[in-house]
């Protein structure tokens, strides 16, 4: 009985001290006795980056200083550049040059009026050449060169270039009579001045070298090749104005590169009832007149006498043109 008792007391004790050993410390609950996972830490917000500071306006004269330069205007490195004008007209040479800064240099050669027979007895003439007969004209001055396309692009815009061949220094091409109204049209009104185109009498006057006229078959010479570009030696396209030699009075290419509008429409009996002072083509007729001959002529076609027409529609790659005032 004694034993008995003896194992229930220790029995309680072990019970009692178990009991001890696994009760909650005083103010800890029993959940806190499990381990929780650590939370994960917050991303820490990327600084907001500072605003930069504006900057003070510069004042006006600082301004202007950092601007770009205004573009040159365009002009031809081929082409020569423009000697000053003379005070007076001199006997012969007197350039004029366009004081538009938007456009390329127009040359214009100062001509002195007189006398001259105009037409061709010789025997490659045609009968539209004849007869033979007495012309004076009065001062004017015409382009030293054919007009360029660049010059063209100018007056019609950049993107208005009709020629066949391409080049800012090649002639202007595949203009109508019509076409080259227009361009002179805005040209006066972009220069102020009164831009036209030759008369057939001033054309051939100037063709011939004026009052310093050596009698030459051709524009500048009698041997072709030195002042024309035409079927021989072209190569079959226009070239460069100015890159063979001029006439007698500095103009150059009034033989060959491309036919050249007047202002005059075309009869092929005007000759026999021409006024004899200042003619300016019959007051009647659908075609207009070509002189000088192009890139695509024979060497007949070339003489300073011929006269062609066409219609004055016509836009063909042989067809150019230049100035007068």
């Amino acid at each position: 009985m004694k034993h008995r008792l003896l194992f229930i007391l220790i029995a309680i004790f072990a019970a009692t001290t178990v009991a001890v050993a696994l009760a909650p410390k005083p103010g800890q609950s029993q959940e806190t006795q499990t381990p929780k996972p650590k939370p994960k830490p917050k991303p820490k917000p990327k600084p907001k980056p500072k605003p930069k500071p504006k900057p003070k306006p510069k004042s006006g004269a600082e301004a202007q200083s950092k601007s770009k330069p205004k573009p040159e205007p365009l002009r031809d490195s081929t082409v020569p550049a423009p000697s000053p004008a003379p005070s007076d007209k001199g006997s012969g040479g007197k350039s004029e040059s366009n004081p538009a800064n938007a456009l390329p240099e127009i040359e214009m050669v100062w001509v002195d009026g007189g006398t001259f027979r105009m037409g061709s007895d010789d025997s490659d003439a045609k009968s539209d050449e004849k007869p033979v007969h007495s012309v004076t004209v009065s001062d004017f001055s015409i382009g030293k060169y054919e007009v360029t396309q660049a010059q063209w692009k100018a007056v019609m815009g950049e993107n208005n270039n009709p020629s066949w061949f391409k080049g800012d220094n090649l002639p202007v091409e595949c203009v109508s009579w019509d076409d080259v109204q227009e361009f002179i049209r805005k040209l006066n009104a972009l220069t102020g001045k009164r831009y036209r185109l030759p008369t057939e009498a001033e054309w051939e006057f100037a063709a011939r070298g004026g009052n310093r006229s050596r009698g030459y078959k051709y524009s500048g010479s009698d041997n072709l090749s030195s002042v024309a570009w035409y079927t021989d030696n072209s190569g079959s396209k226009t070239h460069p104005v100015g890159t063979k030699s001029s006439n007698e009075l500095g103009i150059y290419d009034m033989t060959g590169n491309v036919w050249e509008w007047c202002q005059d429409r075309y009869d092929s009996d005007y000759y026999s009832k021409s006024a004899s002072t200042n003619p300016k083509g019959p007051a009647t007729g659908s075609n207009r007149v070509n002189r000088g001959g192009s890139w695509d002529y024979f060497a007949r076609y070339c003489r300073v006498s011929y006269r062609c027409d066409y219609a004055p529609g016509s836009c063909i790659c042989i067809l150019g043109f230049r100035l007068a005032l």
